[in-house]
């Protein structure tokens, strides 16, 4: 079953939902290192460790979903190449809990992309009390044998009324970018809308909004820069046909 991601891991924590009620619980203190995952190429099996921090025991349900990119949306899609085992795992308080993640198959051609996801169930239900429970997505990047670095390029285009900044990551593996920036040739800002997740998964694309478009010159010289995987990323700005 296809499933748009709710929400990006920041900090080990995706999304917070309050169940209904009158009161609030204290929240689990759950979290998960490591926060991403890189099976290199070859390697079939990794781990994570999920600690409660909390004071009271606390349950997790493991899923894996396979993780693409269309539209410029994430989807999540039930998946049997990657195994997190055990499935369910209830945690002491001030313990761990060791998930094992397993390969089933090598990745050909260009990387493959997963999530994990970690959801804290709820405990029973008590009269008047909200429990808040926490949901964590981990991404994992599974490497092909001599994969190919990502190539991002970038340009303008015009959808209706509104200006979009278009990265295309052409690559075998994907990028990320962080601290987006567009500016002018003259050094002049240019405010884009960089909301949702920092990655661009290969072959994939990716639009933001420019928040004032339409007070960008006829014809405008534009450059961009993030903070990339491998470092600082500075690129010259296309315009497409339509611009």
């Amino acid at each position: 079953m296809r499933r748009r991601l709710a929400g990006m891991l920041r900090k080990a924590v995706a999304s917070v939902l309050l169940l209904p009620g009158a009161g609030l619980a204290g929240a689990q203190a759950l979290a998960v290192m490591p926060i991403s995952v890189a099976l290199l190429p070859g390697q079939k099996a990794t781990s994570l460790t999920v600690v409660n921090k909390g004071q009271t025991a606390t349950s997790v349900q493991i899923r894996v979903y396979g993780w693409s990119q269309s539209d410029g949306d994430d989807h999540l899609v039930a998946s049997d190449i990657v195994m997190a085992s055990p499935p369910i795992a209830t945690i002491a308080p001030n313990a761990s809990q060791t998930i094992r993640v397993v390969l089933r198959r090598s990745p050909e051609g260009e990387e493959e992309t997963y999530r994990i996801i970690l959801d804290q169930l709820p405990p029973p239900p008590e009269p008047g009390v909200v429990h808040v429970v926490l949901r964590m997505s981990i991404p994992i990047f599974a490497e092909p044998h001599g994969p190919v670095p990502s190539r991002l390029t970038f340009h303008l285009e015009k959808q209706g009324e509104n200006t979009f900044l278009v990265a295309s990551n052409t690559g075998d593996t994907h990028e990320t970018l962080r601290d987006m920036k567009l500016a002018l040739s003259d050094g002049t800002s240019v405010e884009v809308k960089a909301h949702g997740s920092p990655y661009i998964l290969a072959g994939a694309t990716r639009r933001w909004p420019l928040v004032s478009g339409d007070t960008l010159p006829a014809h405008p010289a534009l450059r961009v820069s993030a903070q990339g995987v491998s470092g600082a990323i500075h690129q010259q700005v296309a315009l497409a046909d339509n611009f």
